[in-house]
């Protein structure tokens, strides 16, 4: 059986990217796991595009589209962190 262990989904390297550039400096007083759930909610609202090897994505992007790969990563996860931000804020009801 082949190894799938090399298979992953570049949208996940952007987000990864996105929240330590961007987020962490935005949302500095939330733990860890606040940042993880971002990431799931955020993932989840992207399109899938999956690689082998980062030179495959380099090699097969169209002019432009890794700049909308990032406006869409970055409107993906400025939205999770807002939602999951008022979620946390909101009192827990027991």
């Amino acid at each position: 059986m082949p190894s799938f262990s090399s298979i992953q989904n570049y949208y996940e390297r952007l987000v990864y990217e996105f929240i330590n550039d961007v987020l962490i400096e935005k949302y500095g007083d939330m733990d860890d796991e606040f940042f993880l759930d971002v990431a799931c909610y955020g993932l989840t609202r992207l399109p899938s595009r999956y690689m082998r090897h980062e030179i495959d994505m380099a090699f097969y992007l169209a002019p432009g589209e890794r700049t909308e790969m990032f406006n869409q990563v970055r409107d993906a996860m400025l939205s999770a962190a807002e939602f999951i931000y008022a979620r946390r804020q909101k009192p827990q009801v027991k």
